[in-house]
């Protein structure tokens, strides 16, 4: 169990390996989301025989097993019809993943590129990268043993199925390259959210900076007039006490008025 997808030989026996997955529903992709379940499939064909031995709790053949059973003439063909049949359903299964994994993708770009998408959960973006990488993990080696099946001649496998293979070698190449787009989609999508991080930051600190520049005249005012030396101007004016308040509050009006001309507020 848990080995990388592979096509080995052994005299007139093949052995081959490939990584079941399925698609785990959620109402809401959160940082903790399941999104890819992995399981096992290992074949042995035989020139009389094949045997499967699976694991995992979905990626059941049963299903498979009676379509195949309704096809006596596909199965006349050899053990290496049902071979082909169980890559088939395999790789098919990729794409439908892919597809679905799609939408987690599309609502994540969503999000991040909505009005608020710089408070977006970044921990989304990578549960969704990991969980693509087990697909990846899943459906990338395999491409080598299928190539293998629809190109190099096999005593095991009937010359009519090993055609059949390069079907399967197509769907497998388009799941693949549908995994590689979203691999960097995620990428992009998660540098376009720490540039809106870095923004947001820059806006804050932005703010803070011109508050503290208005409060600093008030602060200056009070320190120099706080120091009580004897002879202070306007200390013993009537006026003075109105007038130095009034001058701090339209100085403080002006740059408040000056940071948001520059839209700092």
């Amino acid at each position: 169990a848990h080995q990388r997808p592979k096509l080995e030989r052994y005299g007139d026996t093949l052995f081959a390996v490939l990584k079941t997955v399925c698609y785990v529903e959620h109402e809401k992709l959160t940082a903790t989301s399941e999104v890819v379940n992995t399981g096992e499939i290992m074949v042995f064909v035989g020139e009389d025989f094949v045997i499967t031995v699976r694991h995992g709790h979905h990626g059941s053949l049963g299903p498979l097993r009676e379509e195949l059973e309704s096809r006596p003439r596909q199965l006349a063909k050899g053990p290496s019809a049902v071979l082909h049949a169980v890559a088939d359903h395999v790789v098919d299964e990729y794409l439908n993943v892919t597809d679905a994994v799609q939408g987690d993708v599309e609502q994540v770009e969503t999000d991040v590129f909505s009005e608020e998408g710089g408070r977006a959960d970044p921990g989304r973006i990578y549960q969704l990268k990991r969980e693509l990488l087990e697909l990846k993990r899943a459906a990338v080696p395999l491409v080598r043993p299928v190539e293998d099946l629809a190109t190099r001649p096999m005593r095991v496998v009937d010359p009519e199925i090993q055609a059949y293979f390069r079907d399967v070698m197509d769907h497998l190449i388009r799941a693949k390259d549908q995994i590689a787009a979203f691999d960097e989609l995620l990428n992009s999508i998660l540098q376009a959210h720490l540039a809106q991080v870095t923004v947001a930051q820059n806006e804050d600190m932005r703010k803070i900076t011109a508050w503290a520049a208005i409060v600093a005249v008030p602060t200056m005012v009070c320190g120099v007039y706080g120091m009580n030396f004897e002879y202070m101007p306007e200390a013993k004016w009537h006026y003075g006490y109105p007038v130095i308040m009034g001058i701090t509050a339209l100085a403080c009006a002006a740059l408040w008025r000056g940071f948001r001309r520059n839209g700092w507020f």
